[in-house]
């Protein structure tokens, strides 16, 4: 198979995690939806034969490492996920106390914004659907870089999502948080005026997921674990970053990425502060990655690619 030199390395971190959860289900005894996984892992898996075969046999570069980053995406998001699951239960102290001090320093209130969306519905809808759209939003990415040419800002782009999410999932199982709609109440009328992303129930929920951990890993089921720091911030900064330098595409990110910031707040159930820590997460993870790449690529730049086998 033929790899380029992101694209190995994030190989090598998505095999180190599936040999962590192996590991780690069968340590902990945590069943897992066998058929729900595998029908994600032969999607991934698909995209990235599918990639082989366009790098290898039709020469197009241009889908290859579309297809191939797609395919590397879906792969590492299902092995960091159960592997963000199999950390619990958690066994050190919640930061959520300290966070909210911190929000109520600088005049921010969870409760307050959500129940201000609530008087403003078409608001709040639109930043429930500008909430669930970060992944998309990814995908979206990859495909623009991908097929544009841009295949170094793409391997850029994939080496900062997987070091940025190493990073958050690093940060928050020494310092756990699962944001303030898990501690603070909203009057029924509010709950119902729109649908919550996160809602307090959803808080509940993970409250109990971070205190017992889970007895069974399914697809359908996976809630978003890590408050602070905010991976939906991370993506955003990601996507605005990567799609800068095209302008046809840069001015709708941008926007809709400013939106972004009150959906995080408002249906991601997070505190103030877990948006400053997703950012400096993503300068954090984007610098690493750059680093890495600059330092991968002299080595290979003949072929520009890495040969795992032939």
């Amino acid at each position: 198979m033929v790899f380029l030199p992101a694209e190995r390395f994030i190989v090598f971190i998505i095999a180190t995690l599936a040999l962590l959860d192996a590991c780690l289900l069968l340590l902990k005894g945590v069943g897992i939806d066998f058929v729900g996984y595998a029908s994600l892992i032969a999607c991934g898996a698909f995209l990235v034969a599918l990639g082989q075969f366009y790098r290898r046999v039709r020469h197009n570069d241009r889908i290859a490492a579309a297809a191939t980053a797609a395919g590397l995406f879906v792969l590492f998001t299902i092995a960091g996920s159960i592997f963000n699951y199999l950390l619990l239960p958690s066994y050190f102290a919640q930061i959520d106390g300290t966070l909210t001090q911190i929000d109520g320093m600088l005049g921010y209130s969870w409760p307050a914004i959500v129940e201000w969306a609530a008087r403003h519905p078409l608001v709040g809808l639109v930043l429930y659907a500008v909430y669930t759209s970060s992944l998309m939003q990814l995908l979206g990415v990859i495909l623009v870089l991908g097929f544009s040419g841009r295949t170094t800002r793409l391997q850029h782009f994939l080496l900062t999502g997987v070091i940025g999410a190493l990073l958050a999932i690093m940060f928050w199982f020494f310092l756990p948080s699962i944001g303030p709609a898990a501690f603070q109440r909203l009057p029924r009328q509010v709950v119902e005026a729109m649908p919550l992303a996160v809602s307090p129930a959803y808080g509940t929920e993970l409250g109990r997921v971070l205190r017992e951990g889970s007895t069974y890993l399914t697809p359908a089921n996976v809630l978003g674990l890590i408050a602070f720091p905010s991976f939906h911030m991370v993506m955003a900064c990601m996507s605005v970053c990567f799609l800068a330098r095209i302008r046809f595409v840069f001015v709708p990110a941008a926007i809709l990425n400013a939106l972004m910031m009150p959906a995080i707040l408002v249906h991601g159930g997070h505190h103030l502060v877990d948006l400053v820590g997703g950012g400096v997460t993503f300068a954090i993870a984007y610098a690493l990655a750059r680093s890495l790449l600059e330092k991968a690529t002299p080595a290979d730049a003949q072929n520009s690619t890495i040969r795992l086998a032939d």
